[in-house]
């Protein structure tokens, strides 16, 4: 795996683009703007989305896909919404056997797949992987120490993908569980605006605390009931990644629930932003998945309710807080 090619030059697309240099891999990025593109080849920076990060001259950026294709591992980093409509694109060029590393943290909102389950409808020939985990892109891509969850049911495929991706500080850890993965990846994002409402609302450090434990339970219970399994919701791409998202104003969906709880509208926060908030469009499958597989997600369905239908922040908050004492394992 000496080429590798990237999907998406977002500012975790050209994090990870960063990183695999410093592997020593050749990489291909590739960017759906056009000015995206050509600023990483001309200056040597992602001045879009990852500003004031010198990029290495050994990346190289372009907006045809054929040319990504042409590696012998791709790395999916388009936001969630989007990467059945990318894979439908690359289907005529993919190889049979390319692996597919998903990058992408969230729930397909029309149809309730997990991401894994959506490329493998639309590249029945790749052979399938997740990378999750506690990461937010600018200190990766500045070479700091960051740890990540990488899923694959084939062990072979796992720890090769693993040597080549991985540098001292930047550390791969193998799982088969693909499940478990890709839901506290997307599950971690509808806590984290709750989080944020929390502190945005002034509720202090013991509600956010309490909303960090309990929405760990719902996750590892919702990631049970499809397949996944607990230990997993205890690693990286569980509890690390919920714990980072859900107490740092650098988190996109943090700030976004910060926002809401001191009362600024939605549809205001949402135009100032240009990366996607994936909780925001998770929030609403989740909790239909989450009827659907029989799995009680009050957390969620809360967030859901101020998110998506309209419901009043301070009588979501109080439903929350009169539900009914019960043991800490339920």
């Amino acid at each position: 795996m000496k080429r590798i090619g990237i999907i998406g030059a977002g500012a975790w697309g050209t994090a990870l683009a960063a990183t695999l240099r410093r592997a020593g891999r050749d990489v291909v990025l590739w960017a759906r703007e056009s000015e995206v593109a050509d600023a990483i080849n001309t200056i040597g920076e992602n001045a879009v989305y990852l500003p004031g990060v010198a990029l290495d001259s050994g990346i190289r950026a372009t907006t045809d896909l054929a040319a990504v294709v042409d590696a012998e591992a791709i790395l999916l980093v388009a936001p969630a919404q989007h990467l059945r409509s990318l894979c439908g694109q690359l289907r005529p060029l993919w190889r049979p056997g390319l692996p597919a590393v998903i990058c992408a943290k969230g729930i397909e909102n029309a149809t309730g797949r997990l991401m894994s389950e959506v490329v493998a409808e639309e590249l029945p020939e790749a052979s399938i992987a997740v990378l999750s985990g506690p990461t937010f892109a600018i200190e990766t891509a500045r070479g700091l120490p960051t740890a990540v969850t990488l899923a694959a049911a084939d062990a072979a495929l796992g720890t090769r993908l693993a040597e080549r991706i991985g540098t001292p500080t930047f550390r791969p850890y193998w799982t088969d569980d693909i499940v478990g993965v890709q839901v506290g990846g997307a599950v971690k994002n509808v806590l984290a605006i709750a989080c944020g409402i929390v502190e945005g609302r002034g509720m202090g450090d013991n509600a956010r605390a309490a909303l960090i434990t309990r929405g760990l339970a719902e996750m590892t219970r919702f990631a049970a009931a499809k397949g996944g399994r607990a230990e997993t919701l205890m690693g990286l791409s569980g509890l690390g990644d919920l714990i980072l998202t859900a107490s740092s104003p650098q988190s996109r969906n943090y700030s976004l629930g910060f926002a809401l709880g001191e009362g600024q509208a939605l549809a205001d926060i949402l135009k100032g932003r240009k990366s996607v908030t994936e909780g925001v469009w998770t929030a609403g499958v989740l909790v239909r998945e989450a009827e659907r597989v029989a799995t009680e997600m009050p957390i969620a369905a809360a967030a859901d309710a101020v998110l998506n239908r309209g419901a009043d922040l301070d009588a979501v908050i109080r439903g929350l807080l009169a539900r009914p004492f019960r043991s800490e394992r339920h």
